[in-house]
């Protein structure tokens, strides 16, 4: 158990964005992501085409990562996923007070 070393990256962006994100975030130094997918809600949801509503459909990218490794990241996952847009969408940090279960066996050569 480590106890306030870590921060989360929330990444919420459009569906099929995640892939890249993450790809750009491991370049950065973070060592895995969760994806799963949402619906979001907000001032564009009422949109519609044909009279029919669109639901806007998201990926939610969550990276535990060390928290001298969080700014680099989080800088490489705004660029990645554009979020300085309008529209891209948004990411945010928080504190992890305590984390268990990241552990890494040494890679053998």
């Amino acid at each position: 158990m480590q106890i306030n070393t870590h921060n989360v990256i929330y990444v919420i962006v459009e569906r099929q964005e995640a892939e890249k994100i993450v790809k750009s975030a491991k370049n950065a130094g973070a060592e895995g992501a969760t994806i799963f997918f949402a619906r979001g809600t907000g001032v564009h949801e009422n949109k519609t085409l044909f009279g029919i509503p669109i639901e806007s459909e998201r990926e939610i990218i969550l990276i535990i990562t060390k928290k001298e490794k969080t700014k680099k990241i989080l800088e490489v996952v705004i660029d990645a996923g554009e979020l300085n847009k309008e529209g891209k969408g948004i990411a945010f940090v928080q504190d992890v007070s305590i984390v268990a279960g990241i552990v890494h066996q040494e890679q053998k050569s």
